[in-house]
């Protein structure tokens, strides 16, 4: 028997450093600021609606596409961005964005291929493209003179794209760092995937959680990318429902048609009861997420505001769930090394940014916070804080 077992192209990715910061931050009782999901519920209505689909027998498979119903407020929605897909062949239901995203690598691009990403990533994404047998190439934002904002390097991203690049994942607004593309980067962008002929594959789940100036433009709708867009969303971070693993794809009808492939021997549907619930809630809660939109905005000026007073330099977060901070004015160097201290040192989880990356060396200062929690439990994570030093 080979030892070890595991195939080569997935030894990399045996654990996740959220699932790790988490154990810690159980085992020490530490406030965790390291997992994203939110401490409390989606709006009322959608969790009704939940309920009713199970007492009303939804329980067993839906369609393979995801059901019709959310599949038409998907549609709704898409078309309120200025983008129009058919809800029969041009939408997909997903078991949340991850699926999404492997089912859609797994689908379009082909063993030898080049996938470009943007660094630091999602650690599913380097996951997803060791799955498919492709290799990536990774492209890392930079610190903005002055601003401290990470935007992106188009000179490097240009550099990257050679004659194997097939696609480009791109996330916006982006997690770890918070940065939220703006259009003239997103212009550039477009012009690279059309004159290269590359796929775009999007992850756009904070799609609604902007701050401040900042707006969200879906690369869908920049000249030539409609034809050439997989768009991926879900729910859980728009309704606070990250449990419920609903999430879509949207693109032209030959592209889902791929992914659909993919996704159904992945786990071939998920989530009946939720999926009515999905449509109730983007259909009749979108003023329910413009509120949680301008308490996390708060939010995360609140733990700006407390990590800059505890000595961190706080990098700009235009949206999300995140903010990054400097642990260097604090006297220390790894960011990594830290973040496996605090949990015992002080009581509070964050998890390091170079785990995110290719290049560990030029992101071991940086530090991802979430501020998607309840005020006390961000007072009491700043409170700690204020008492970090060498």
């Amino acid at each position: 028997m080979r030892v070890p077992a595991l195939v080569t192209r997935m030894r990399p990715f045996t654990s996740t450093i959220f699932a790790e910061m988490t154990a810690l931050a159980t085992r020490t009782g530490a406030v965790n600021l390291g997992q994203g999901f939110p401490d409390t519920d989606g709006p009322a209505g959608m969790l009704t609606a939940a309920k009713e689909s199970i007492d009303a027998g939804l329980n067993q498979y839906p369609p393979g596409t995801g059901m019709p119903v959310l599949r038409q407020a998907v549609a709704e929605h898409r078309a309120r961005f200025g983008t129009h897909y058919d809800p029969d062949t041009e939408i997909l239901v997903t078991v949340g964005a991850t699926e999404a995203i492997a089912a859609s690598l797994l689908a379009l691009v082909e063993p030898g291929d080049e996938v470009v990403l943007i660094e630091p990533y999602y650690d599913s994404y380097a996951a997803s493209v060791a799955l498919a047998g492709a290799t990536r190439r990774t492209v890392g934002l930079v610190e903005e003179p002055g601003t401290g904002r990470l935007g992106l390097d188009v000179g490097a991203l240009r550099a990257a794209i050679g004659p194997k690049t097939r696609a480009l994942l791109l996330n916006s607004p982006h997690n770890p760092t918070g940065t939220v593309l703006d259009r003239a980067e997103l212009t550039e962008i477009a012009r690279l995937c059309v004159e290269h002929d590359l796929i775009a594959i999007t992850d756009e789940v904070y799609e609604h959680l902007v701050f401040d100036d900042s707006e969200h433009v879906p690369l869908a709708t920049l000249p030539g990318m409609a034809e050439r867009t997989v768009t991926i969303s879900g729910a859980g971070k728009t309704f606070n429902c990250t449990g419920w693993k609903i999430g879509w794809v949207c693109a032209p009808a030959e592209l889902v048609a791929a992914v659909r492939a993919a996704k159904q021997f992945l786990t071939f549907v998920g989530g009946a009861p939720f999926q009515p619930a999905v449509a109730h809630a983007l259909r009749h809660e979108l003023g329910w997420v413009e509120e949680l939109r301008k308490s996390l905005q708060d939010k995360r000026s609140r733990l700006a505001a407390g990590l800059t007073e505890a000595g961190f330099a706080v990098r700009p977060s235009e949206g999300t769930y995140f903010i990054t901070a400097d642990v260097r004015p604090l006297g220390f160097a790894d960011g990594a090394r830290l973040c496996r201290e605090l949990p015992e040192r002080i009581g509070v989880a964050g998890v390091p940014v170079q785990v995110f990356t290719d290049h560990p060396e030029q992101w071991r200062h940086l530090v991802r916070f979430a501020f998607c929690k309840k005020d006390e439990v961000l007072d009491e994570a700043i409170g700690r804080l204020r008492g970090l030093r060498v």
